[in-house]
């Protein structure tokens, strides 16, 4: 709006200077006038008409992700499968208690791929920072309104969780050209805060490659593999490394000397460059220097099996 008003009124101005005494000139002048009184009155209204459909699309969004949390009353739940096999089949926002835990906790249960599924983290747009400090990671931190949010669970959850029995672990990973690829695991399991939250896992099946347990290559396993070990971040250093992991690669994580996979690191564009491979890392797929578009890890009791009815 203005860049018309400007370019009219400097019309104006010129054909004022060079024909002020022409009738011709003040009819002209009127007309210029009330074209650009037109032009204003136009632009406000698609001014306001933008204004409007912004604010719509946000209430629209609102009320999406605020429709994705589920209200179970009185009844408590361990995990997703519980609620799934209670009847429960819409994916979204749901309160459990695991056995150990002393609180609800607020978790996203995912219903697809055989349904029953607990996220453990999200990462989908590098909207939150994962380069945190070890209470972050013990409490969880994130988004948790927004059914596409990035979050982690925090690893009391996770030790909560898996302390109950036998769970499986479900990577879904995609990357910037629109392919997807997934891991599972066997027997995943957590342990508590006075263990360093350390990584236990068993078997692997997938299309992704087994970047977790570095079998990849016998002579890499030492350093790369990620079983066993515990839980670092930057301000809590329990690699094996001489140095920080969790400080250069820009996340909290089970670091060997330092990993094959980095799924809390920093969040690139696809391939990068950078002093260390601090991407958001799965090696077997696109090696150390390609950060992944999303990343999904859920877990779901091994001996799930989906109530039909």
């Amino acid at each position: 709006m203005r860049t018309f008003r400007l370019f009219f009124i400097g019309l104006i101005f010129i054909m004022d200077m060079s024909l002020s005494s022409s009738d011709e000139c003040q009819q002209e002048t009127v007309r210029l006038r009330a074209q650009l009184k037109t032009l204003e009155v136009q632009v406000m209204k698609q001014q306001q008409q933008l204004i409007q459909t912004l604010s719509s699309q946000r209430t629209e969004q609102l009320a999406l992700d605020q429709d994705t949390f589920h209200d179970l009353g009185d009844h408590q739940y361990r995990d997703c499968a519980q609620i799934f096999n209670a009847g429960n089949k819409g994916s979204g926002f749901y309160t459990i208690r695991p056995m150990a835990s002393p609180s609800l906790v607020r978790v996203y249960c995912d219903m697809t791929e055989g349904g029953g599924w607990t996220v453990i983290q999200r990462r989908s747009d590098g909207s939150q920072s994962f380069n945190r400090p070890w209470r972050d990671y013990q409490r969880g931190f994130g988004d948790l309104q927004s059914a596409s949010g990035e979050f982690w669970l925090g690893n009391d959850n996770l030790y909560y969780l898996t302390s109950q029995g036998d769970y499986n672990l479900r990577i879904n990973l995609a990357d910037f050209e629109g392919v997807q690829r997934y891991a599972v695991y066997k027997n995943f399991k957590v342990a508590d805060e006075k263990e360093f939250y350390q990584l236990q896992f068993g078997e692997f099946s997938g299309d992704s490659g087994d970047s977790l347990s570095g079998s990849y290559h016998p002579e890499v396993q030492w350093w790369a593999s990620h079983q066993g070990m515990k839980f670092s971040t930057y301000d809590k250093d329990n690699d094996r490394y001489e140095r920080n992991c969790a400080q250069e690669d820009k996340g909290g994580w089970w670091f060997n000397r330092c990993h094959s996979a980095n799924l809390n690191g920093y969040y690139y564009h696809g391939a990068y460059s950078a002093v260390t491979d601090n991407g958001v890392v799965w090696y077997t797929w696109h090696g150390w220097w390609y950060s992944l578009k999303s990343v999904v890890m859920k877990i779901r009791p091994a001996a799930f099996e989906p109530n039909i009815v």
